[in-house]
């Protein structure tokens, strides 16, 4: 949005304030509060359920102010005009009957490419015989469609997807509705005016009359925004069009693309904030040309990644060919992305080898590789040589200073980790595991873990060496379980033979047990309080019959698909513990595996989190017609209500309800869901990735992986969905209780996440950012620096900085230019105050520490601070409803943010005069 929208403004001077958004398949709040605070202050939708639409047109409330379910202060409030009918092609929009409206699309006449009317009368040329009649025949369907609405002004679209690519196509359609309007506007007794217009002139056309009379019912709750409509919060999931047509099957179609989206999406923020600091940091020295050479890559990232918003795109419902395009630009994008990363890492650090040129090639690279769009990131394996050091940098891109166990692949065992200091830190050795079940489960590799702490937005080097005085890698034990053929213990580990029905697997958090024949997870017991949950995990498949890219349609319930048997192995090691299960299904090569593991860290994150990552692989006829789901049928009486996101900024009650079938029952889960009992026991599934969920049973939380259709389901596609790749899906669990009882009146309609639980979204959403260097180089070899630590401190627990970028990296280099450089976005998070308030972390709130502006960065002042909009093209934060005085910023330096808010800076970074070279 920001990028298109500062496009429009710079190319043809136009800043938009209407949204028109027809096509997508219901539709979130969290991008009515967005518009809002980009100055829109109106929107159009279409597609939402026909008994919406149905319930809201009985009550002339098909236009509404739509307003956030957490705003007391009616802030947030925009005017949404909602359209009445099936479609929005011109049989559904002139009126509510297609037959007489095909009509009145002139395209469908003959010397034209469209299909004519299906309903078997056909549009003709308007001419002084007929005009009278075909002028009162249109004129009574807007006259039905206008009893649907409040006011007395009524929209009309005139058009559909692939209209008007040609003149005479335009030609035709205005030639004859100029003869219509003339003829009503030439007749009074008809009591109508008709023009052509655009959405501007209907939304002020409408503003207008609202203003000179009241439309308010009795009872309604309104609007300062705008007096005589009623107010609605909430969204509109899940979507049918018809019958038992439910639009959940989008959630998850294409779940390789919907992963790949999110990586691009921090890896981009990532790569903002890095080029941010290197040109904050260039008035100091010669370093601005790099990411100014880099601007027309970072540009066309930020393109690529808007590109796969659209409603056909990220959705997973575009085809085949259209895919692969998305594909190829993300991965391109990605590619460029790691290689500015990889230089701007080396002139944060201090290394300027030929600063003069950037397209130099970094002595670093990133530490995870994809080779083509389609496959899985794969990490790099380092081969350390004897008495050599190869260094790993980890970019932390979260506001707070991360501890957390870090993992690189190695070809040797014998292996040490030191620090920037050069002292040696405890390590750990595992086997890696494949996730495919082969002759040899272990791949040769080994996966070395340490523990790092690495600043807020900063970076901090590691060097693994090998032959080195200090203490090795700890190689974990191994104990398997497995029916089929001796299991071949891989070199340096201990092995050894799992016999018990029941495993458990323990850190200081939390104790696991898996059923051992079946490889999968049961419950889990908390120490601190001895709080056991029942996971009660399960993979399933649906058969479904009719389902497509679109929709869902199961035939019966999910059959569970794990047997007795297969492998299960227990890595245990004193910095990570690991559960790896290759089930056994009653295919030769099993759609899924997984791996369940726990991590010692001390006090941190990672201790209260539980790590699964599946490796999904619904490839080949054999699934035909088949969507995989993971089950966790939980002890928690949650009644079938959870809460799942939506774009990842807020949370929406979700209940199941008989009178609706399964698929209607499905919601989307872009990163979150958790179930709740009344005593404030929650279980919370954290994804890396867009997903569907549902609640089908009391206890139960369902989330889709993957599905593979055949058919077509009938919606425009023209095709299945049979490109499933071999993809990860990771999830971290969290089982919380509250600590104090829930409040008798809960200020919001919708529970929120706890602090803890917002920080390990935050942990998987945006993970650091690994680099190597190319070359193993002499252990006595040191960097100009080791770390790069740009803020004065870690961030209060619920701000989030959603991003720190220049919006326009090629203007600069001209600093004549008044317009401050930088761009600074922060979140204040909404957190339920009932659970513990630091959820155990050492970290503080902004009630307690208020932000400042000024203070923020160690080594760069922030001058000519100004708020604005979250397009960057508003400076007037009244208009954008802000209730805090936004504007006092510039003065004092401090961020006054309210829980839910999203605030918008310009600004400058500059390096302290007496630091300046």
């Amino acid at each position: 949005m920001m990028e298109g929208n500062m496009w429009l403004n710079d190319t043809i001077g136009v800043i938009p304030k209407n949204s028109w958004s027809i096509d997508p398949f219901g539709y979130s709040s969290t991008m009515a509060y967005l518009l809002r605070r980009m100055g829109f202050h109106n929107m159009l939708i279409q597609r939402t359920h026909y008994e919406v639409k149905k319930e809201l047109a009985m009550k002339k409330n098909l236009e509404y102010l739509w307003r956030q379910n957490w705003d007391i202060e009616e802030t947030t409030d925009i005017f949404v005009h909602m359209m009445p009918f099936y479609s929005y092609d011109i049989p559904h929009t002139c009126g509510p009957e297609p037959a007489i409206c095909c009509q009145f699309d002139f395209a469908r006449m003959r010397g034209f490419s469209y299909e004519s009317c299906p309903w078997r009368s056909d549009p003709v040329e308007i001419n002084p015989d007929n005009v009278e009649e075909r002028a009162t025949t249109l004129l009574d369907q807007y006259r039905k469609k206008s009893t649907l609405y409040r006011t007395n002004t009524l929209l009309i679209p005139l058009g559909d997807d692939f209209r008007y690519v040609s003149m005479e196509e335009a030609e035709v359609q205005f030639r004859n509705y100029e003869k219509l309007f003339d003829y009503i506007n030439s007749n009074p007794h008809l009591n109508a005016e008709v023009k052509f217009g655009t959405l501007e002139d209907y939304f002020s056309t409408l503003r207008d009359e609202a203003e000179k009379i009241n439309y308010s019912r009795p009872g309604e709750l309104g609007s300062a925004e705008l007096q005589g409509f009623p107010t609605l919060s909430g969204d509109f999931f899940t979507y049918a069009d018809r019958n038992q047509d439910y639009w959940s099957g989008y959630y998850v179609s294409r779940p390789f693309f919907k992963a790949v989206d999110r990586v691009l999406e921090q890896t981009l923020r990532a790569a903002e904030i890095l080029g941010s600091f290197v040109l904050g940091y260039c008035q100091k020295f010669q370093c601005a040309k790099l990411p100014i050479s880099f601007s027309h890559k970072l540009t066309a990232a930020r393109r690529n990644l808007a590109l796969f918003q659209h409603h056909d795109g990220v959705t997973g419902t575009a085809k085949d060919h259209v895919v692969v395009d998305y594909g190829t630009r993300m991965h391109t994008s990605l590619q460029d992305l790691q290689l500015f990363m990889s230089r701007a890492v080396e002139v944060l650090l201090g290394d300027f080898h030929d600063r003069s040129d950037p397209t130099l090639l970094s002595h670093f690279e990133s530490v995870q590789e994809r080779s083509k769009y389609d496959v899985q990131l794969v990490h790099k394996v380092l081969h350390p040589l004897e008495g050599k050091a190869q260094s790993v940098v980890f970019f932390n891109p979260l506001e707070q200073t991360r501890d957390e166990i870090v993992m690189v692949v190695v070809s040797s065992p014998d292996v040490s980790v030191l620090n920037s200091n050069g002292s040696c830190l405890p390590s750990q050795l595992s086997p890696e595991w494949q996730f495919v079940s082969d002759e040899n489960i272990s791949t040769g590799r080994h996966r070395l873990y340490w523990r790092a702490y690495v600043p807020p937005l900063g970076l901090e080097t590691y060097y693994v060496v090998t032959g080195q005085d200090c203490e090795k890698a700890i190689p974990a034990a191994v104990k398997t379980y497995t029916t089929e053929q001796e299991f071949s213990c891989p070199q340096p580990y201990d092995c050894s033979k799992l016999e018990a029905k029941t495993v458990e697997m323990k850190n200081s958090n939390y104790t696991l047990s898996f059923d051992t024949s079946r490889g999968l997870l049961q419950t889990v017991t908390r120490h601190k309080d001895g709080q056991q949950t029942v996971i009660g995990e399960e993979i399933g498949m649906y058969k479904s019959h009719g389902s497509g890219a679109y929709l869902f349609k199961p035939v019966g319930d999910a059959r569970s698909i794990v047997e007795e048997g297969g492998h299960f192995i227990l890595t245990e090691g004193p910095l990570v513990q690991e559960a790896h299960s290759l089930p056994k299904t009653e295919w030769r090569k099993s759609p899924l595996s997984h791996s369940t593991r726990i991590y010692n860290c001390g006090d941190a994150i990672q201790d209260m989190l539980i790590e699964k990552e599946y490796h999904v692989e619904l490839v080949g006829h054999a699934f035909n017609d088949r969507e995989l789901i993971v089950r966790y049928k939980t002890d928690i009486d949650n009644q079938r209500i959870f809460y799942s996101d939506l774009n990842g900024f807020q949370m929406s009650k979700r209940q199941t309800y008989d009178k609706i079938p399964l698929q209607g029952n499905y919601y989307p889960m872009p990163s979150l869901a958790f179930l709740q009992d009344s005593h404030g026991n929650r279980f919370s599934v954290h994804s890396k990735q867009s997903l569907g969920a549902a609640s089908l049973k009391n206890g139960w939380l369902e989330i889709m992986l993957d599905r593979r259709l055949v058919q077509d389901d009938g919606r425009g596609l023209g095709q299945g969905v049979m490109d499933n790749k071999p993809m990860n899906v990771i999830f971290h669990l969290l089982t919380e209780s509250n600590v104090s009882a829930l409040p008798k009146t809960h200020s919001l309609h919708t529970l929120q996440p706890s602090i803890l639980s917002h920080r390990v979204g935050a942990h998987l959403n945006y993970p650091m950012h690994a680099f190597m260097s190319k070359k193993p180089h002499e252990k006595s070899f040191k960097r100009a620096q080791q770390s790069f630590a740009p803020l004065t401190a870690s961030l209060p627990c619920d701000i989030h900085i959603v991003n720190l970028k220049v919006p326009r990296p090629l203007r600069f280099p001209h600093t004549e230019s008044a317009e401050p450089k930088f761009a600074v976005l922060l979140q204040r998070r909404g957190w339920d105050a009932s659970y513990c308030k630091r959820g155990g972390l050492q970290c503080t709130t902004v009630g307690e520490e208020p932000v400042n502006l000024f203070y923020m960065f160690k080594d760069l002042s922030a001058v000519n601070v100004k708020a604005t909009s979250l397009n960057l093209l508003h400076d007037d934060p009244e208009m954008l409803g802000y209730l805090e005085q936004t504007g006092d910023v510039a003065q004092e330096g401090d961020v006054l943010i309210s829980p839910m808010e999203i605030l918008a800076y310009k600004l400058d970074l500059q390096p302290p005069s007496s630091q300046e070279e």
